[in-house]
């Protein structure tokens, strides 16, 4: 679906080196931030224009920050102007109750970005996409990008990422001029962006120390519960070479090896036991009915649901191989919840204001 996996490298001349103008939306959050250092240690890249909706505390050389809404700032195009290339990673997984406002950010932002990249004149636009994108699919082999992107119906996320793929099928097709990419990544994590993934997928009642080896005696095994991770560094390697290099199409993303509970229990010495599909799921969706857990029952199937992905194609044509396993990735990531870890940018903070409190008064799963 979509771009086909096919899809190679594009004709004609680039822009000169140490000339790139590189726009990142969403350049505040997990993906972005590490898009924005490894554009930033780029030589050939000149310059940063990183768009958020809260400007940070923190940035890196040859950026300069702007306050951003993609769903609702006036002329985007004028902050794309004279861009070599535009890397779209703006994206709200919260609020899960409120999922108006989700595809209003997610999908009407996209579209706009997609308008805005072609009205300047953009080159090269990099969108980030999803596994969540694709149609349920097989735990035993790995499919390319040419497997269904049509996403699993209960959940809000998987259908905006298939979504935003149609509307970006749709932009190739009256904007040929423009080379256009999508990537589709694993589950994303650093040990930067814990407290807030903490925060937007389980919420306030995961203490970060029982996720340290000698709590974790037991480890559940629900029923098609594999799937693919990637260190966020690596994730941000792959959108910064899909904007720098002359490639098109679809690149699935993720490093080996597949994450399942018997690689999480060598990891903690655990003991994995077996928990029926039914019994999990009605456990999740007690949860989220009680306000006890930021994530529905529906992404919670979804994952259950992701295909394995084949990564050839990331490689061989994109060039691009990750530096950490899977498994280094996540201890990473276990480290830094174990320990509160975060960034000085409104999204990858430590802690929310008015902290753990003011996530349960707020509504947990209710606001961004």
């Amino acid at each position: 679906m979509g771009q086909a996996s096919t899809a190679g490298a594009t004709d004609g001349p680039g822009p000169r080196a140490g000339s790139l103008r590189v726009v990142v939306t969403g350049a505040s959050g997990n993906i972005g931030t590490s898009v924005v250092r490894s554009l930033a240690d780029d030589p050939n890249v000149a310059s940063i224009l990183a768009l958020a909706r809260r400007r940070p505390d923190w940035t890196a050389p040859k950026t300069t920050w702007a306050s951003v809404n993609v769903a609702e700032d006036p002329d985007l195009a004028a902050h794309f102007a004279g861009a070599d290339a535009v890397i779209h990673l703006a994206w709200l997984f919260q609020p899960t109750r409120a999922p108006a406002m989700t595809w209003h950010n997610n999908v009407i932002g996209s579209e706009r970005v997609f308008r805005a990249v072609a009205a300047a004149h953009v080159p090269a636009l990099v969108h980030a996409s999803s596994v969540a994108a694709y149609a349920p699919g097989p735990k035993d082999r790995a499919v390319d990008e040419g497997w269904p992107a049509h996403g699993w119906p209960e959940s809000a996320y998987c259908q905006e990422n298939a979504y935003v793929e149609r509307l970006l099928d749709h932009f190739g097709h009256e904007h040929p001029e423009v080379r256009t990419v999508r990537l589709r990544p694993g589950i994303i994590v650093k040990p930067e962006s814990a407290s807030q993934q903490r925060r937007v997928f389980v919420g306030p009642f995961l203490p970060g120390a029982l996720l340290h080896p000698r709590f974790l005696r037991v480890l559940p095994d629900v029923p098609g519960l594999r799937f693919q991770a990637l260190h966020t560094e690596d994730a941000a390697r792959a959108f910064h070479l899909a904007a720098v290099r002359p490639v098109a199409g679809a690149f699935n993303v993720a490093a080996d090896p597949v994450v399942d509970a018997p690689m999480l229990a060598r990891m903690f010495g655990s003991r994995v036991v077996r928990v029926p599909h039914r019994l999990a799921r009605a456990a999740v969706d007690t949860a989220w009915q009680l306000r006890l857990l930021a994530s529905p029952g529906g992404l919670f199937e979804a994952v259950l649901r992701f295909p394995l992905m084949d990564t050839t194609r990331a490689r061989t044509e994109l060039g691009w191989e990750p530096a950490h396993t899977s498994e280094e990735a996540i201890t990473a990531f276990l480290t830094g919840l174990r320990h509160g870890a975060g960034m000085a940018t409104p999204p990858l903070a430590a802690d929310s204001p008015g902290g753990r409190l003011h996530e349960v008064v707020t509504g947990i799963g209710r606001r961004p």
